[in-house]
């Protein structure tokens, strides 16, 4: 597994090595060395979630006040596109956005800093994403941007199919600068 630097700053993309023979394959998930060496705090988790989406859906854009959370997030049955929105103000990528195609080949974990919005959409039939989190989840703290938000502009690969009634009430990009 190898460690890379996503274009935002402090994001880093875990980069497994899947190993495959006549069974199938076998790959790494998590490192807890190489984890600790690229400066989290593997003990820092506590919480596993995952969810099922289907081909179109959108979750997202969605962030957290406060002392924000960070997450470690994989595809771990069919593809997405992740999306990444950098909402912290004195962070040299404040409002710039990064795409990064997560996939049930590659294994790829994506970890996410505090301070950033996060959504995605699948791109297969079936898409199960699985999150690693460090913080519980308090909906005092809920912050969200709207997936199609004009000046976001972000270029979602398929139509949409499924959006949440919640994630269609999102608020604008200009609107949470405002709060930030």
């Amino acid at each position: 597994m190898r460690v890379e630097k996503a274009p935002l700053d402090g994001v880093l993309l875990f980069v497994p090595t899947p190993h495959h023979d006549e069974r199938g394959l076998f790959t790494r998930t998590f490192d807890n060395v190489l984890a600790k060496d690229s400066g989290l705090d593997p003990h820092a988790f506590v919480q596993d979630s995952q969810s099922r989406s289907v081909r179109g859906t959108i979750r997202g854009m969605h962030g957290r006040s406060g002392r924000g959370e960070a997450k470690l997030v994989r595809c771990a049955r069919g593809a997405i596109l992740d999306v990444l929105v950098d909402t912290r103000p004195g962070s040299p990528t404040f409002g710039r956005r990064l795409s990064v195609r997560l996939d049930d080949e590659t294994f790829t974990t994506l970890y996410v800093p505090p301070g950033m919005l996060h959504g995605f959409q699948a791109l297969t039939e079936h898409a199960d994403v699985c999150y690693r989190i460090d913080r519980e989840h308090d909906p005092a703290e809920d912050l969200s941007v709207r997936f199609d938000d004009p000046e976001l502009s972000i270029e979602w690969p398929l139509p949409v199919t499924v959006v949440s009634a919640r994630d269609r009430a999102a608020g604008s990009w200009a609107q949470l600068r405002e709060r930030l």
